[in-house]
């Protein structure tokens, strides 16, 4: 079989721009120590109601005066529904969900995970601003899905 000359070429450039691009992807994840998530916490979806802490959703003031917050993420609901945390506070989030993906978001904040049956998605945000924030759900999950919202409201030292 004949290869004809320009074509050889183009499919040496081809491979080789490939070659390139792995090896600048594998050199920028070792730079940058990206690895896959593997310190992330699991969860059974089952067992989640019956799973300390997330078997009594909600916030927990810690001794360094920093606050965890614990949501689970349900069809078509976050539990608990409304979060009243101080201003200036320090919190951390762990969320979940018992059946479907959802999504966390508040909107106005850095705040953006996923909720995954199975896993425990953390962030940490600072308030800095007293008010009400919206938490709502921006992953498709279902017929109720723009019904599926919380609030959480900050209030002044």
């Amino acid at each position: 079989m004949h290869i004809h000359r320009y074509e050889r070429w183009w499919m040496t450039f081809g491979i080789t721009m490939l070659v390139a691009f792995l090896a600048l992807l594998a050199f920028a994840a070792v730079e940058n120590s990206i690895v896959p998530p593997s310190g992330m916490q699991q969860i059974d979806p089952k067992l989640v109601a019956r799973t300390p802490p997330f078997d009594h959703p909600g916030l927990r003031r810690l001794s360094d005066g920093s606050y965890e917050a614990y949501y689970v993420a349900q069809v078509f609901a976050f539990d608990p529904p409304l979060l009243v945390i101080p201003q200036d506070a320090k919190v951390t989030f762990y969320v979940t969900s018992t059946d479907v993906v959802h999504g966390f978001f508040i909107p106005g904040t850095a705040v953006n995970m996923m909720a995954v049956p199975g896993w425990v998605n953390t962030q940490t945000h600072v308030f800095r601003r007293a008010g009400e924030y919206l938490l709502i759900c921006h992953e498709y999950c279902g017929i109720g899905h723009q019904s599926m919202f919380g609030k959480i409201e900050v209030t002044k030292r």
